[in-house]
C-alpha cells in the first residue's frame, strides 16, 4: 500500500499546459478563481480577462500559463478525473471481494462529491459542477482526435480502464466492459445533470440517486443481486 502511494498523485498531462500552475502562487489563484468564475457565468462567458481583473492580475500574465480557455478547460476536468482516480484506488485498494469492489467504484464515480481539504486552492465541490454542465465542451470540438493523439486525455480513459477491469474481475464473460465503464462515468454526470435541470425525465432525485440506480444496473447487466 505505501509504494502504491508514493506514486499517485493529482497529475494533469503537461501538453494541456505551458506552464504547470500548481509550481506558483499565481498559478494556483488562477485555478481556483477560474473555477469560481466558470461556475458563476459558465464556460461560453468566461474569459481570461474577466478571470485577470478577479485575480488582480494582466491576462497576458495567465496566458503564460495556458495558451486558451480552452486548455484551462481541459487542464480542470484532467485534474478532476485524477483527483477521482486517486479516491478510488485509495478506497477499493484493500477490498477483496470482487463484487464489492465494483460496487464502491460505482459508488465514487457516481456519487455526490464533498470537498477535500487536502487541496486548499481548489473547492471540489464547485468543480464537479463545472464537470456536470461543462466538461463536454473538453471533447466535443474539431480538434479532439488530435489532442486525443496528444495524451489530453489519458487520466479519463485511464479511469475508465480501472472499471472496465473491475467489471471483468466479475464477470470475465461479459463482451462490452469497456461500453458499460465508461457509460457509467458519464451517464452519472448526465443523470446529475437531468436531476438538477430536467427532473421530469430522470427517476433520479432524492429518493433515488445516481449511485443507486447505476448500482442496479450494473448488477442486472451482470446477472448478480446487489442485496
Amino acid at each position: 500500500m505505501r509504494n502504491l502511494l508514493s506514486v499517485l498523485k493529482i497529475a494533469v498531462p503537461d501538453k494541456i499546459f505551458i506552464k504547470d500552475p500548481e509550481t506558483s502562487d499565481l498559478g494556483k489563484k488562477i485555478i481556483e478563481h477560474s473555477i469560481y468564475l466558470i461556475d458563476e457565468v459558465g464556460f461560453e462567458s468566461f474569459t481570461f480577462k474577466k478571470l485577470g481583473v478577479k485575480i488582480g492580475s494582466n491576462e497576458s500574465s495567465i496566458y503564460r500559463y495556458f495558451e486558451s480557455k480552452h486548455k484551462l478547460l481541459l487542464y480542470l476536468t484532467s485534474w478532476y478525473w485524477a483527483w477521482l482516480e486517486y479516491q478510488l484506488v485509495i478506497e477499493t485498494f484493500s477490498i477483496s471481494d470482487q463484487k464489492e469492489k465494483l460496487e464502491k467504484a460505482i459508488s465514487i464515480v457516481t456519487r455526490t462529491v464533498e470537498e477535500d481539504s487536502n487541496f486548499s486552492h481548489i473547492n471540489e465541490i464547485l468543480l464537479y459542477k463545472i464537470i456536470v454542465n461543462e466538461s463536454s465542451k473538453s471533447f466535443l470540438t474539431k480538434n479532439v482526435q488530435e489532442e486525443n493523439k496528444n495524451g489530453y486525455f489519458e487520466v479519463y480513459k485511464r479511469l475508465v480502464t480501472r472499471i472496465e477491469e473491475m467489471i471483468s474481475n466479475v464477470e470475465p464473460s461479459y463482451p462490452y466492459a469497456l461500453s458499460l465503464s465508461s457509460t457509467i462515468i458519464e451517464g452519472s454526470l448526465h443523470q446529475h445533470f437531468l436531476q438538477e435541470h430536467f427532473p421530469s425525465i430522470t427517476n433520479c432525485g432524492q429518493e433515488v440517486s445516481p449511485t443507486i440506480f447505476f448500482t442496479n444496473l450494473v448488477s442486472k447487466t451482470l446477472g448478480y443481486t446487489n442485496e
